[in-house]
């Protein structure tokens, strides 16, 4: 199995600080101070300590542990995460994924990871893992920064994804938020359509009318407008 060598996780964490440009003194004060300040390569950490988690721990031990208590996921129907892994015994050999694309909204409050995955049989695929900031706007100086996923999904690919040189960041404008009335916002037995804090971050997972499911994700733009960045459908599954 592939594991990540230190260096290349150093690599990983310089590149991704870089793609999001260096920050200023202002949101270097921002972070000390616990302030909110978008912050990818934090996601990226979090993602790095998920994926070692599962192989010292236990696959399922992981996700369980990373999980929020509201995280959901497709199996495939719309399902409570912890609910779903509760009684899921570790396989012999966890999953090993890697992240290759985080988007982040203006506050930090949400990330969206994306990557690829393999699995001991020789299967691999992409993921997309939604990350919720814990405590947020709440944080003293001195407590350190905790992330859970509210949603994961994983899908097999015919063609292993291609590894990037660097993760790739991108960080929704400030200038701009959703209308409330824009997006149905919230859980519905077809799906969960939600947004980041300062509302800059939407993220959508449900299943269509033909019963095929699609995910995206949308970032706030200097414009006004929302650009979809990320979106997949999964075809309904055949008998």
């Amino acid at each position: 199995m592939r594991i990540f060598a230190a260096i290349g996780i150093a690599l990983l964490l310089a590149s991704c600080a870089a793609g999001g440009g260096r920050p200023s003194d202002r949101e270097r004060y921002d972070r000390v101070m616990g302030k909110p300040v978008a912050n990818p390569s934090a996601v990226v950490q979090a993602e790095l300590a998920f994926a070692r988690l599962a192989q010292e721990e236990g696959q399922w031990t992981a996700f369980r542990e990373t999980a929020a208590d509201d995280a959901i996921t497709f199996t495939p129907d719309l399902v409570n995460a912890q609910q779903w892994l509760k009684d899921k015994t570790d396989p012999a050999e966890a999953v090993t994924w890697q992240p290759h694309h985080i988007y982040m909204s203006c506050d930090g409050s949400t990330a969206v990871s994306t990557g690829a995955w393999q699995n001991a049989k020789g299967d691999s695929g992409h993921f997309t893992t939604i990350w919720r900031q814990q405590d947020f706007g709440k944080r003293r100086p001195e407590k350190e920064i905790e992330w859970k996923w509210v949603f994961d999904d994983g899908q097999s690919l015919d063609t292993p994804l291609p590894e990037p040189d660097y993760v790739e960041t991108d960080i929704a404008s400030c200038k701009a938020k959703i209308a409330a009335a824009t997006v149905p916002i919230g859980l519905t037995e077809k799906g969960m359509t939600a947004t980041s804090r300062d509302q800059s971050l939407v993220w959508h997972a449900a299943f269509n009318a033909d019963g095929s499911r699609v995910v995206y994700v949308e970032l706030s733009q200097d414009d006004g407008s929302f650009q979809r960045v990320h979106e997949y459908t999964v075809p309904v599954p055949t008998p």
